[in-house]
């Protein structure tokens, strides 16, 4: 019996079989047997074969009729196989000198090991040096001795990362684990990923796996065969994917059979690989004119989830290429790919728990794409106004306006949707003195266009023919850059282009100081006004300018003593008006900078090169205004706009290898709201299944940065959760958002917004954020909407003034709301939202014009109702238990239909969302119904101390003075408790504060 048995299949090889084979032969080692299965060649294979078998004993040739495949070929090898070990080889790779002698002294280290994984050197075969420098690491990378189930789920990541491919020809196995396991595969064709169900089955039978990748045993040629970097037909790619199914699909049967938490686990994690495996060819190897219909040819071999899910991450991967390497695809084509996978995945309805996630990413990347293809674009432009921007900053959809990164050479991060003042001849490292001069710098040095401008990323010149109103500096302000502010300010190119070619010169408007700094102020008066600038700059600067330019001084002392200028250092010039101008202005800089000490200066008196040529300038424009240079020039008024900086939607989150269910929950709050808010999403969490995350959107405006860190550190102890922050104001701002309850605040409407902020999710649970959430939100998820825009909780509040006999909320609901329907009337303080749908139905600006509606008593409750009727899906009242604040219940509840009053009565003796709606508030009169509830859960959270202080209004004060007859010595708070260390700092004995912290103590334990 030999210690080795070798086993190769070969199909039509001739070309690479006779390395193959002699790499076996010069093994040093000699007690092996070698087997060749012939998988019915049609090629010299055969010739081949029986010249060795003739010359050498140990090889036994196996010719097959008919082709079979690799899967049977090495089946029918097994059961040929007589030594202790069996390793496999494919024919277009070869043994290692001394790999056979240097596996046998492994295997006799431990007699135990039932596979020996090998480390192999990679040889590229048309393929770059990054791909096989990177396969060769994978590959090669230490593991750890495995035992057990840890044999399976280092190489299909069951129960965390793949830490081992699966690859067989890189191990040595028992002949004892390789017959017993292929006994229990199928006697079937399998083909292309025929290794991954092999391995699945071995792996799962393993007793233990030492990887020795010290032992470099195989030679493996990278871009042979099926491995190659041949280009794939949209039919080629379908028959490739039609084996990974199969292969797949054996995969969960066998696991299945198994009936294993681990195998189930194991067998997720192989189809994940085998999928991504898969689309990587397709984003490589499939032709660009046939991925479309590759695409489709796919969607019926398998799953459209997986494709769509699939596809959508190679948009990521290759948009994300392309941004940071510049190689791949145009932005055009895809987004092609995008919105085929978006097709598929039925607008974002994909099963996939990573649809969402990629989606988002190549969203974003794309858009990245298209800004970089822009800006490589910029440089045909005859017409170039540079924004300097320092910081990413939104930018207007424009040729003309051209953002440039400022400080480059400097900055960690590179824009790409810039250009940058560090190419070129530059003075990119003088930013910090220079300021934005260092774009004009670049400019003069490295631009030849009609007319060269310059504008801040905050401030831009006002093209349109409407006098806007101006502050006291000249400036009119506004607040985002977005495309009404491009419309208001006729900042569109092509009336940019028709301004600017009627003029030579172009700079904002003459003010008068005098306006801000009384009269007899004087430009160098201003000047000397400004705490970290010093006038003897000012005074130093003027006399190299006069040392220069003699004929300048007159200009000079003229512009000093007088009291108009223009500021703001923005102008638009013609080519040899620029060049003429920058020619004159840096060298007069550049004097003053190496002349100047200025060493002990502030970071603002550094700048201080940039505010003596905001004065530079208007000197310059005098003097040629003076001697009549014949310029035409115009003045455009300057818009300062508020809130530049680059709006960063919320993203799907990405909760790395997990293969688990995401749910996106939002909620939205103000900075006052924050206790509640976070006292919600805690109660949610703390019941929720762990078998799904959790992606937790709150929408805000003005939520503090110190408040988002305080939650986000909180709730970082969730690890099935992610928490972000998205301020809506640019949104809401444009529209007269009030509502007609005092109750009700504004932040009621942002639910509106859900469909656009979150684009990539089909579906989304929306929550108030006066709620305790007691039952498990993946329940309430996982209803089936159907065709549904949402689904919610019939509203017994509602019903109930339906059925007052006055009839006024009857003809209201009837007339205004146009219902056909009132009982079918909704709470919307728990909705499931289809997200998809209400897309499809209205987009966000029309659900936001409505609610500018004043007639309405419940404004976006209304509108849901009034817009959604007839296409809800009815939740149990179990998810939406309102208290009974102010005895409502039997005021008002209790005149609801029978049916409905009954189903709510119910509900709140197995209530899994409890609605704190109305006026009385759990954090404002203990008096409120299920107020122990709330502080069960707002206790443990950061912001107890502050809901506490809330409590303690006036009427608490009053109320705990009517209770005096409370023992002083009874305390919420054991003398033995640590919480003791923290509640007597803060709620000393005999404080107010303390007689609040008991009260909600006791309440907590259900006492009166």
């Amino acid at each position: 019996m030999p210690r080795f048995s070798i086993c190769i299949s070969v199909f039509n090889g001739e070309r690479y079989l006779r390395a193959c084979i002699d790499s076996v032969l010069n093994q040093s080692f000699s007690d092996y047997e070698l087997i060749i299965v012939d998988d019915a060649s049609s090629d010299g294979s055969a010739a081949i074969l029986e010249e060795y078998a003739e010359n050498d004993k140990r090889i036994t040739v196996i010719r097959k009729s008919q082709n079979e495949g690799l899967h049977l070929g090495h089946r029918t090898a097994i059961e040929k196989c007589s030594g202790d070990y069996i390793l496999f080889l494919d024919a277009d790779d070869e043994f290692e000198e001394g790999l056979l002698g240097k596996v046998d002294g492994a295997l006799r280290e431990d007699q135990q090991i039932d596979m020996l994984h090998f480390g192999i050197r990679v040889i590229g075969e048309g393929v770059s040096d990054e791909s096989c420098s990177s396969f060769e690491s994978f590959v090669n990378q230490p593991v750890e001795t495995l035992e057990g189930v840890d044999v399976l789920s280092s190489v299909f990541g069951g129960r965390g990362s793949y830490r081992q491919d699966w690859r067989m020809p890189q191990r040595a196995f028992s002949a004892r684990l390789l017959k017993d396991a292929f006994s229990k595969m199928p006697v079937q064709r399998l083909d292309c990923a025929e290794d991954a169900f092999e391995m699945f089955v071995i792996s799962s039978l393993a007793s233990k796996e030492v990887t020795r990748n010290d032992i470099i045993g195989i030679r493996y040629h990278l871009g042979r065969g099926l491995n190659g970097a041949s280009p794939w037909t949209a039919d080629k790619f379908a028959s490739v994917a039609e084996s990974f199914w199969a292969c797949s699909s054996q995969i969960q049967q066998y696991a299945d059979s198994f009936r294993s938490r681990d195998s189930l686990a194991a067998a997720k994690g192989a189809k994940r690989k085998l999928m991504q495996l898969l689309f990587n060819d397709w984003r490589v190897r499939v032709l660009n004119d046939e991925k479309m219909a590759s695409i489709e040819k796919v969607s019926s071999v398998l799953d459209t989830s997986v494709v769509s899910s699939e596809v959508m991450r190679c948009v990521r991967d290759a948009s994300y290429k392309k941004l940071t390497m510049g190689e791949g695809p145009c932005a055009d084509d895809i987004q092609a790919w995008r919105d085929t996978a978006y097709r598929i995945a039925d607008g974002g309805n994909a099963n996939s728990v990573n649809f969402a996630s990629y989606l988002s990413a190549a969203d974003d990347h794309i858009r990245s794409v298209r800004e970089m293809e822009r800006v490589a674009r910029f440089a045909d432009e005859p017409i170039r106004v540079f924004v300097s921007a320092h910081k990413p900053v939104e930018t207007f959809d424009s040729m003309v306006f051209q953002p440039v990164q400022v400080g480059a050479t400097r900055a960690g991060e590179r824009f790409s949707w810039a250009l940058h003042d560090d190419e070129g001849d530059n003075i990119s490292d003088l930013n910090p003195m220079y300021c934005e001069l260092t774009t004009q710098y670049w400019a003069w040095k490295n631009v030849d266009a009609e007319y060269i401008g310059f504008c801040h990323y905050r401030r831009y010149f006002d093209f349109s023919e409407t006098p806007h109103e101006e502050n006291i500096y000249g400036e009119v302000m506004d607040d985002y850059i977005d495309v009404a502010a491009q419309c208001k300010y006729a900042l569109d190119d092509a009336s940019v282009r028709d301004v600017i070619k009627q003029f030579d010169v172009i700079t904002t408007p003459m003010e008068d100081i005098c306006s801000y700094m009384g009269e007899g102020a004087s430009i160098r008066s201003q000047y000397d006004a400004a705490d970290r600038l010093f006038v003897k700059d000012l005074d130093k600067v003027v006399d190299i300018l006069i040392s220069h330019h003699p004929e300048y001084e007159e200009d000079a002392r003229a512009f000093l003593a007088g009291h108009t200028g223009r500021f703001c250092n923005m102008f638009i010039m013609k080519r040899d008006i620029f060049r003429d101008y920058c020619a004159w202005l840096f060298p007069i800089l550049e004097e003053f900078v190496v002349s100047t000490d200025m060493s002990l200066y502030s970071k603002e008196g550094v700048r201080t090169p940039g505010h003596l040529a905001e004065r530079l300038l208007n000197i310059y424009l005098l003097h040629h205004e003076r001697i009549g240079s014949g310029w035409k020039m115009k003045q455009l008024q300057c818009v300062h706009f508020t809130n530049p900086d680059k709006y960063y939607l919320p993203t799907a989150l990405s909760f790395g290898s997990e293969n688990k269910p995401v749910i996106p929950v939002v909620f939205a709050s103000d900075n006052n709201y924050v206790p509640m808010v976070t006292t919600t999403i805690y109660s949610m969490l703390k019941n929720a299944s762990d078998d799904y995350r959790y992606d937790i959107v709150i929408l805000h405006e003005g939520i503090t940065w110190e408040n988002q860190d305080a939650m986000k550190a909180f709730f970082g102890k969730f690890e099935n959760a992610g928490l972000q922050f998205c301020d809506v104001s640019r949104f809401v701002n444009q529209y007269d958002l009030t509502t007609n309850n005092p109750h009700i605040s504004n932040e009621t409407y942002y639910r509106f917004l859900i469909q656009q902020l979150l684009p990539y999710y089909g579906k989304v649970l929306y929550l108030d954020s006066d709620l305790i959430v007691k039952g498990d939100v993946s329940e309430l998820f996982s209803v089936d909407l159907g065709d549904n825009l949402l689904a919610a909780v019939r509203d017994v509040d509602y019903c109930g003034n339906l059925n007052m006999k006055d009839g006024i909320r009857m003809r209201y609901t009837k007339e205004v709301l146009g219902m056909r329907q009132p009982f079918d009337y909704f709470q919307a303080g728990v909705l499931v939202l289809n997200t998809k749908a209400m897309r499809e139905l209205h987009p966000m600006e029309k659900w936001l014009e409505f609610a500018s509606d004043d007639r309405y008593i419940y404004n976006d409750q209304d509108i849901l109702n009034a817009h959604c009727e007839g296409c809800v899906k009815f939740l149990d009242y179990d998810w939406n238990v309102m208290t009974d604040c102010y005895g409502r219940i039997g005021r008002i509840f209790s005149f609801a239909p029978a049916a409905i009053f009954d189903a709510f009565n119910d509900s709140r003796n197995h209530e899994k969302i409890v609605h704190y709606a109305g006026a009385q508030k759990p954090w404002k009169v203990t008096s409120c119904d299920r107020f122990g509830l709330y502080w069960e859960y707002a206790k443990d959270t950061p912001f107890y101390i502050q809901l506490a202080d809330i409590l303690h209004t006036e009427s608490v004060k009053q109320k705990l003075a009517e209770e005096a007859a409370i023992d002083d010595h009874e305390s919420a708070v054991s003398e033995d408790s640590p919480l003791r260390k923290v509640v007597d700092p803060i709620a000393p004995f005999g404080s107010r504060r303390r007689e609040v912290l008991k009260s909600i103590g006791r309440a907590v334990r259900g006492l009166k």
